[in-house]
């Protein structure tokens, strides 16, 4: 298999960078690599927007006339990214477990629900990217024996700040929107505001980590 990545012309002025042809056991390798190399591609300003996905990066320039310069360049980059540093903030979560599906999750794999709680927030998550809905974090790092199989019937409607397991990734719903994740948790965090400079709390290679809390008797 290639190790080299694919680049393709999406427009007369943007790029996608793709490896999602990588190995499955290096994904966080991987992603830290995006991760860098968008990183060095916005200190060049010469780019609109970067836009890391899952294994890949879309590059929006400014000029369409350095399409072809960046095209030959990016796959030298790559060999180089891993001198690069990106920039990252941790982020703790305080989480209430006290989910709709936290007692089905428990079941599934035989625990307790101190077991799934002790499992689920012992854990450093990295954010690999943002997708779904805006500021919605597709989360690694889930325990393994937290793995579970999304929901045969997906609900209509999941609220706002549910903190979620869908197969072996945990994710945080930022708004009231459909989903098919178990919910085991909920938190108060504003993930997304679009009256802020920087709307979503959370960028691709950010780290967080939730916070057993008890919601305070009213």
């Amino acid at each position: 298999m290639s190790t080299l990545p694919s680049i393709k012309i999406l427009t007369n002025s943007s790029l996608l960078f793709d490896v999602s042809h990588y190995r499955e056991q290096h994904i966080l390798a991987t992603q830290k690599k995006l991760w860098a190399l968008s990183q060095y591609c916005k200190n060049t300003n010469e780019f609109i927007d970067l836009v890391p996905g899952m294994n890949s990066l879309t590059l929006y320039l400014k000029s369409a006339s350095n399409l072809h310069q960046w095209q030959n360049t990016l796959t030298k980059l790559w060999d180089e990214v891993d001198d690069y540093a990106f920039e990252s903030q941790h982020h703790k979560i305080d989480t209430y477990y006290q989910g709709e599906d936290l007692n089905y999750v428990a079941n599934y794999h035989k625990l307790t629900i101190d077991e799934v709680i002790n499992l689920h927030s012992k854990e450093i998550y990295h954010v690999l990217f943002l997708g779904f809905v805006p500021g919605f974090p597709y989360l690694h790092g889930l325990n393994s024996q937290l793995f579970t199989p999304r929901r045969d019937n997906p609900r209509v409607s999941v609220p706002k700040g549910a903190i979620a397991i869908g197969a072996d990734q945990t994710g945080i719903y930022p708004e009231d929107s459909p989903g098919g994740w178990h919910i085991i948790a909920h938190t108060d965090a504003c993930l997304f505001d679009v009256t802020a400079s920087n709307p979503c709390l959370f960028k691709p290679g950010d780290t967080l980590e939730f916070v057993p809390v008890k919601r305070s008797k009213q």
